[in-house]
């Protein structure tokens, strides 16, 4: 009688491997238990949802889901791999997040409700939805990239939106401006701000044209208070932001509990550092801490966490250094004296503006003057040096209004002075690159280890939709010379590196590993010979499955385990159950942390199942060390003599199993 294995039946030996990626069962996401209004399931299910977008987290592993909801019953994020998703339905057991949720306030109808999504991994599709059983929103997905290295990143200025007082054109443009640069840009990882997302703080119809783009629940949306966002709570219950200080002295009026949002934020993006402020909150006069509580924040939040990224951003509102009317206001001014200096010594590299409607790019400002009194116009590349900061202000990404740029006074140049550049004196001193030709445009950064790149794009043209141009005002771009998707103004910032020399070597990702197993020769063939009588009731025959040979190189030192079973014996019509044969497993060379499976007898002396069920040939537990292992079994069969004669068969299927 012969056994004989379909997975061994081969000429050559065939390498078998197994993902090591998770299963729904392991997805690992930890659910984020959170306080929500209970209701009833009817109440659920008549819940309309609504302003749905997408956060940054505290780190490239999170993301928040925001959202209002017309009542007040319980919500929760619904999480899975896309890839798991079977015709658009959910798999089983699908992770979920709580939400915490709050009524709005007067003039914001319903409820807002937000939770984070933990536990994410790189390199992977996710689709979400929100709601509750029987009320689920539509679906939509967004995707991790590697959780180390290099990453781009979009910066957007002031869509403020309704301003124009053309809402359908401004939401437009707005849309436009996100296809363009996202369709240019698709593995892009972050939207980041400038503020002024709406033109009036509790506009709801506003904030719906804003967050019409599907690109905001794709990809991340760091949000930034403008001056028109801060008059109302709508801006916090549309967005939670990470690690949020929400202290007195961060809003304009030092009341957290009134109708106006405030509050800075921080959070870790790969190698990069950034830091949100509520530049509203400028003067004490007003009742909050002013300036001087931004700078203590920043302060405290490098000295913290500075040495965990390779470059540090600052986002608020308010440019400092502007080409257009704003860059001549009180509290710009106040600013510009305010927090230089600062950011100098705590070794910033690059602060990220809104508010003045145009483009522009500093010099490196160290201590609140140049840097460097010899760096050109328009100068490809910066090197900071120690203090060297470089300052960007963003244009309009709607076109729902631009401010044409102004020019320098005799009021100074260093300091809180708009005095013009010595090197080109239509510019202020502080400006490498002043633009404005009332088309939408974005930034994009390039991270990379060893610079910053930073390019302004164009995102449209003189064209619709561009409301303040449709409204007859006037564009000097051509779309032949200056077409969307072209490069207004680019530069590298390379980081100081010290007085001496330095060394870099980057160091890539290890290859996962795998985990694998083979047969141990060419024969796929057990022959256990002929059967022999025994105590004149039954015949036993014996022999040893070829060994599998496992190798385990994996850097997750994930459990494995290798298991068999057999079927029926069977010679034409004759058959006889697989529950005779039983077995013995051992380990033949140790490695991978392998340990020999538990003996299964004969399913002939204890009437049980032998090997007809699966059974456990060798495993390894987390954690074991990386190897190879050579696993084997003794085979042991015993039938009763009522078993007539013939040359039986049977299929020994092995199962390899790795989390």
């Amino acid at each position: 009688m012969r056994t004989h294995s379909s997975q061994q039946a081969r000429r050559r030996p065939v390498r078998h491997r197994v993902a090591t990626g998770t299963t729904a069962a392991l997805l690992g996401l930890t659910v984020a238990f959170a306080g929500g209004q209970a209701t009833t399931a009817a109440a659920a299910e008549s819940s309309t949802l609504t302003g749905i977008v997408l956060g940054v987290g505290a780190n490239e592993t999170q993301r928040t889901v925001n959202w209002y909801a017309s009542d007040g019953s319980a919500q929760k994020v619904q999480l899975a791999p896309t890839a798991q998703l079977d015709g658009g339905e959910f798999p089983a057991g699908s992770a979920t997040f709580d939400a915490l949720g709050a009524k709005n306030t007067a003039g914001s109808d319903g409820y807002n409700h937000h939770a984070t999504l933990t536990g994410l991994k790189e390199n992977t599709a996710y689709s979400y939805r929100v709601g509750a059983e029987g009320n689920w929103s539509k679906a939509y997905a967004f995707a991790t990239q590697d959780f180390e290295g290099e990453y781009d990143f979009l910066f957007l200025g002031d869509p403020q939106i309704g301003s124009s007082g053309d809402l359908a054109q401004d939401q437009a443009g707005w849309q436009d401006t996100l296809d363009v640069a996202t369709k240019a840009n698709p593995k892009a990882e972050i939207l980041v701000s400038g503020g002024d997302q709406v033109e009036s703080a509790n506009n709801e119809s506003q904030w719906d044209s804003f967050l019409a783009p599907d690109q905001l629940r794709q990809y991340p949306w760091a949000a930034t208070i403008g001056n028109h966002d801060v008059g109302g709570k709508a801006y916090e219950q549309h967005f939670s932001t990470p690690n949020t200080d929400n202290s007195d002295a961060l809003y304009a009026n030092g009341d957290p509990a009134s109708d106006t949002s405030g509050g800075n934020y921080w959070y870790i993006y790969k190698d990069v550092l950034f830091i949100d402020l509520n530049s509203n909150s400028y003067d004490t006069s007003q009742g909050g801490g002013g300036d001087e509580a931004h700078t203590r924040y920043v302060t405290d939040v490098i000295n913290q966490h500075g040495s965990e990224a390779k470059w540090k951003v600052l986002v608020y509102h308010h440019s400092i250094y502007s080409p257009a009317s704003h860059a001549k206001d009180k509290d710009n001014k106040a600013r510009r004296v305010d927090f230089p200096t600062t950011f100098s010594e705590l070794g910033v590299d690059m602060v990220l503006q809104g508010h003045d409607h145009s483009y522009s790019r500093s010099y490196l400002i160290k201590n609140g003057a140049k840097a460097d009194p010899e760096e050109q116009p328009g100068q490809a590349d910066v090197y900071p040096g120690p203090g060297g900061v470089l300052y960007v202000t963003a244009n309009s990404a709607s076109g729902s209004k631009y401010y044409d740029i102004t020019p320098p006074d005799n009021s100074g140049t260093s300091g809180a002075g708009n005095g013009a550049d010595p090197l080109n004196p239509d510019s202020y001193w502080y400006n490498s690159v002043q633009n404005q030709e009332h088309v939408r445009s974005y930034v994009k950064v390039q991270v990379r280890d060893e610079k910053l790149v930073v390019e302004n794009i164009r995102s449209g043209s003189c064209d619709a939709p561009n409301s303040q141009v449709s409204k007859g005002d006037w564009c000097k771009n051509t779309t032949a010379g200056q077409p969307v998707g072209s490069v207004v103004d680019k530069v590298s910032v390379h980081p100081y590196n010290g007085d001496g020399q330095s060394l870099q070597v980057n160091v890539p990702k290890p290859a996962p590993g795998e985990f694998g197993w083979t047969i141990d020769g060419y024969n796929g063939l057990v022959d256990l010979g002929t059967a022999k009588e025994a105590n004149g009731d039954h015949f036993t025959a014996s022999g040893k499955i070829n060994p599998i040979l496992v190798s385990d190189t994996r850097r997750t030192l994930s459990p494995w385990a290798v298991s068999a079973g057999v079927s029926e014996f069977k010679d034409a019509g004759k058959t006889f159950a697989g529950s005779y044969l039983g077995w013995s497993p051992y380990i033949l060379d140790q490695g991978a942390g392998a340990k020999a499976g538990a003996a299964v007898p004969s399913g002939y002396d204890g009437k049980g199942d032998g090997l007809s069920l699966s059974r456990g040939l060798g495993s390894a537990p987390q954690g074991h060390d990386r190897g190879t292992a050579k696993l084997g079994a003794d085979l042991d069969l015993k039938i009763p003599d009522s078993v007539q004669k013939g040359g039986y068969r049977a299929t020994l299927t092995i199962t390899a199993l790795s989390s």
